[in-house]
């Protein structure tokens, strides 16, 4: 595959800050939002809360200035994993939120019980019957200081929209340093929120008043762009992709170098040059970033699948994150898994086959592998697929993948 594509934008960004409308409470317009089911799915909660939400292509324009419940379906929270960002952004707004546990990809168990903990040192009376939690405020939330035992991405959000309004400081200590956790900050102080630190491991929140409206746009995906990095990679391509951010993509451009990929980095672009046959790349252990992104580990798997020599890939965010292995044996691929650890050994080339994509990032795994695999594979299960690529086919068309929707 040869060509050029511009890297939508972040969909662990949007999510968050789409959420976080609910707690400015005034007019926001969100630009570079991609087009995706899940943002589909955090449109119908805040509309369910009384937002006014308009959409035209990628530009969002959120109104929460009506908003009239703290309360969200089981049906909508069963959608996606991100739907427990609302309990912060309520809380912060209303005082009171009620939900449900959230859904999501079956990647494995993510318990909320540092989300409840850090809502509880913040003084929020927490009470949870029946699969249903209410959180309630009296008076205003007060600073705190809290340590997450894991720099969890969700728990980081949900602290920092719940204490964005409160009185005092809130200090997180062992913080989340995800780009997305940046985005989210820099879009709460275009609001009028006093953040610092967002990125790294200790963020401060001086709780402010009130927050105005704003203009935001969202950073691109550096997980699609590792995506299309990958199919240039397995194809033997080059390929430039417009709008990322270069360091953003740092933790995984040491594994696409290993496997003999030239990578050259311009002003907001990036140029992947791949040989003829991948090379095998070593041991790769997924880490919060700045480590491997759990993310990329199917992506990369797919690659090592066709790579020359064995790639060791250890995941060690989530401990059901390596069903895609079963479906790219089928295509011929010699994977073996012992507990959450995958031992590749590269096979010349991969056949096609009737696959199906398991979570999201399992599917965009198969369809690299189909783009590389002799005769024609079939991925099922696009929905997952649909949650956080925005038209994957038609951007991997622009580039000369054969690929169709049916």
């Amino acid at each position: 595959m040869d060509g050029s594509i511009k890297v939508q934008g972040a969909k662990n960004s949007a999510l968050p800050i789409l959420a976080a409308t609910v707690a400015v409470g005034k007019p926001c317009v969100i630009h570079n939002c991609p087009r995706l089911s899940d943002i589909d799915a955090t449109v119908d909660i805040l509309v369910s809360l009384g937002c006014e939400v308009k959409r035209n292509s990628n530009t969002v324009y959120v109104d929460s200035s009506n908003l009239d419940s703290d309360s969200i379906s089981d049906a909508l929270m069963r959608e996606m994993r991100s739907s427990v960002i609302f309990m912060g952004a309520l809380l912060s707004r209303t005082g009171e939120a009620e939900l449900t546990a959230p859904g999501g990809c079956d990647i494995g168990i993510r318990p909320i019980d540092l989300h409840l903990m850090a809502m509880k040192k913040l003084g929020i009376d927490v009470t949870e019957e029946y699969g249903r939690i209410r959180c309630r405020r009296k008076g205003r939330i007060k600073g705190a200081k809290i340590t997450l035992s894991f720099p969890s991405v969700g728990a980081t959000e949900n602290i920092i929209l719940a204490s964005v309004r409160a009185a005092g400081v809130t200090t997180i200590i062992n913080a989340a340093r995800e780009p997305e956790i940046s985005d989210l900050a820099k879009f709460l102080n275009s609001c009028g929120a006093k953040i610092s630190g967002a990125g790294e491991s200790t963020i401060v929140i001086e709780g402010v008043d009130r927050l105005y409206s704003t203009q935001f746009y969202i950073i691109p995906d550096r997980i699609a762009a590792c995506t299309y990095m990958a199919g240039a990679a397995v194809t033997g391509g080059t390929v430039v992709l417009d709008d990322i951010v270069p360091a953003h993509l740092m933790p995984v451009i040491p594994c696409f170098e290993q496997s003999g990929c030239k990578i050259q980095i311009g002003s907001g672009k990036l140029k992947i040059t791949a040989p003829e046959r991948l090379k095998s790349m070593q041991t790769i252990r997924t880490m919060p970033y700045p480590g491997f992104p759990t993310d990329c580990q199917a992506i990369v798997t797919a690659m090592a699948s066709v790579a020359d020599g064995t790639t060791v890939i250890a995941e060690n965010i989530f401990e059901s994150r390596m069903r895609h292995t079963v479906e790219l044996n089928r295509m011929g691929a010699s994977i073996t898994v012992h507990d959450k650890v995958a031992i590749i050994n590269g096979v010349e080339f991969l056949q096609g086959a009737a696959v199906s994509s398991h979570d999201l990032r399992a599917g965009a795994a198969l369809v690299i592998a189909g783009l590389c695999a002799h005769g024609e594979t079939t991925v099922d299960n696009v929905n997952y697929i649909d949650r956080g690529y925005e038209a994957l086919e038609d951007r991997l068309r622009q580039i000369g993948a054969d690929i169709k929707r049916v």
